[in-house]
């Protein structure tokens, strides 16, 4: 459970910008899509070796 203490003489939207924060942080809303279908494992670690190879082309251009 999320607790976020509002201090005294500050706003609800301060307080309300902090509640999401913490709440993106959480990761529950990407959880709750991943599992509305399922992807193989194979399809997985595809996904995970792009990601990986378009990383690391970008830190190649960036050391150049």
């Amino acid at each position: 459970m999320i607790v976020v203490n509002v201090k005294e003489n500050e706003s609800i939207e301060k307080a309300l910008k902090r509640f999401k924060k913490k709440f993106d942080k959480t990761g529950a809303v990407r959880e709750l899509r991943a599992r509305q279908a399922f992807t193989k494992p194979s399809i997985k670690r595809r996904a995970q070796v792009i990601k990986a190879a378009y990383k690391q082309k970008l830190q190649d251009e960036a050391a150049k």
